[in-house]
């Protein structure tokens, strides 16, 4: 995990820009005098408005993190105000669960929206705030928000100089077909049960069960993924309650050590995200021992109380994605893939314009998109290649479509670097490659296809020409693809001698 590419050192620092961002939250805080609930409140908007808010451009993320008090503060005085009427509490958690989930639908910013929400929710709950502190939170997050603002846009101003990549959009539909939509029952279904049966076991402590179900459902799109989530999460949680028995309890809530800790989990969080969900887990889970610690109710019992809480939330998780409207996992395979082949044609197309002279056509911008839906493409098939799937031939074709898909990847950014070199010249022979490329895209994503692939391309060029050779290349790595795409998913492994 720690070895895990870091292309620019991005990560690492981004994640040392929270951490800073972060501290100068609390800091904010501290001086303007306020209570520790507010001043925590803050430190995890702080956190929130850097770890959610990935709008393309460094404009769309000002507007966002502008409006996460539009989403937050309702929510705040909403949850304070229902703090001693559990029933109307209860509903009104699970209908902001929904909306969040739901707001997903309208891409980065509502993602961020709908996660700002529920966390603010959450933390009432975590803290145990009433109305009369309701004016310091809102000072407080207000505070925050200015603080890591200023960090992220004008202190570190990271994505100016590398703005991060456009996420793809989500997958097509319309009504319950829409993921989004579906989520929204599903998240909500999980957290009702996580609450009901989170309540029964802890009248104090119910809201790691909601939190849980909430979490697993972010950034997954089939029955598969989630699952996998919810493996990860639980396993992150029990390894990082039995560090917190090491080292969150011994400190008994001294600030000073506490506090380096918690910046510590802040870094780690931002840091693992990306290549680890478990290990994101484990620097959540003791952040939130030590944040216990500050507040005096740390003790072994209650981080087992967190571990069987989590496992509550996961089970609900795991029933809601199995039972309400259900998405599997080899349709949201199917959909990423045919998404990627379709950018792998798109790319091939602008770098045979570029090599004829069209100083308007630029296959860069498809090669990047190219890399975003390959990183979607391992997020829906991590659930077939998870060392405990039982579904051996799965496995072995999930992994074989991942090695080819590398291949085009691979192929297609050395075409991209022909391609803006103004030497490179053009031929015909570069356009029928280009065509037999589009040809076999065509035969692998038609709805209902069955026009066979090519199964003895032309040979291979020699290395002086790069740009034939990288079609060539991508021309025989559709032609291996037909064999797991087309392949009956419940069919047995066939291994050739």
């Amino acid at each position: 995990m720690f070895v895990a590419p870091d292309p620019g050192r991005m990560r690492l620092r981004n994640s040392a820009r929270a951490v800073i961002g972060v501290a100068a939250a609390v800091a904010l805080a501290e001086v303007c005098g306020l209570s520790q609930t507010a001043s925590i409140t803050g430190g995890l908007a702080a956190l929130l408005a850097l770890f959610t808010v990935l709008d393309a451009d460094v404009r769309a993320q000002r507007l966002t993190t502008a409006l996460l008090p539009v989403a937050g503060f309702p929510v705040l005085a909403l949850a304070t105000a229902l703090h001693g009427v559990p029933l109307a509490r209860d509903a009104a958690f699970l209908a902001v669960v929904f909306a969040g989930v739901y707001a997903r639908r309208f891409g980065p910013r509502g993602h961020a929206l709908g996660i700002f929400g529920f966390m603010m929710f959450f933390v009432t709950q975590f803290l145990h705030a009433r109305p009369g502190q309701l004016p310091g939170l809102f000072a407080a997050v207000g505070l925050a928000l200015v603080a890591s603002g200023a960090v992220r846009f004008l202190l570190w101003p990271i994505e100016r100089r590398t703005p991060p990549p456009a996420a793809p959009p989500g997958l097509p539909g319309t009504g319950l077909a829409r993921p989004t939509t579906r989520q929204a029952f599903q998240a909500t279904a999980a957290c009702a049960f996580a609450l009901g049966i989170g309540q029964a076991l802890s009248d104090d402590r119910w809201y790691w069960a909601v939190g849980t179900a909430w979490w697993i459902f972010v950034n997954t799109a089939s029955r598969g993924e989630t699952l996998v989530r919810g493996f990860r999460r639980v396993l992150g949680t029990v390894v990082g309650i039995a560090a917190g028995l090491l080292i969150a309890v011994p400190l008994h809530g001294a600030p000073a050590p506490t506090a380096a800790l918690v910046a510590v989990c802040v870094f780690g969080i931002f840091y693992t995200a990306a290549p680890s969900y478990s290990w994101m887990m484990f620097f959540v889970t003791v952040m939130a021992g030590l944040l216990y610690g500050l507040l005096g109710v740390l003790h072994p019992g209650l981080l087992l109380l967190r571990f069987q809480e989590t496992a509550i939330g996961a089970l609900g998780a795991a029933l809601a994605v199995v039972i309400i409207l259900p998405v599997t996992t080899h349709a949201a395979n199917d959909a990423w893939i045919q998404r990627a082949l379709h950018c792998v044609r798109a790319c091939t197309a602008a770098a045979l314009d570029r090599l004829a002279g069209d100083p308007d056509a630029d296959p860069a911008p498809h090669a990047a998109e190219l890399e975003l839906l390959l990183g979607r493409v391992r997020m829906a098939l991590a659930p077939l290649v998870h060392p405990l799937s039982p579904l051996r031939a799965r496995k072995a074709r999930a992994r074989q479509v991942l090695a080819l898909l590398d291949d085009c990847a691979r192929d297609v950014r050395g075409l991209v670097t022909v391609a803006a070199d103004p030497q490179a010249s053009h031929d015909a022979r570069l356009a029928a490659a280009c065509w037999r490329v589009e040809a076999a895209v065509e035969a692998l994503t038609a709805p209902g296809a069955t026009t066979e692939l090519a199964t003895a391309p032309h040979p291979r060029p020699a290395a002086a020409e790069p740009a034939l050779a990288h079609l060539h290349g991508l021309e025989h790595t559709l032609v291996a693809l037909a064999t797991p795409l087309r392949t009956d998913p419940r069919a047995p492994l066939v291994i050739s001698a």
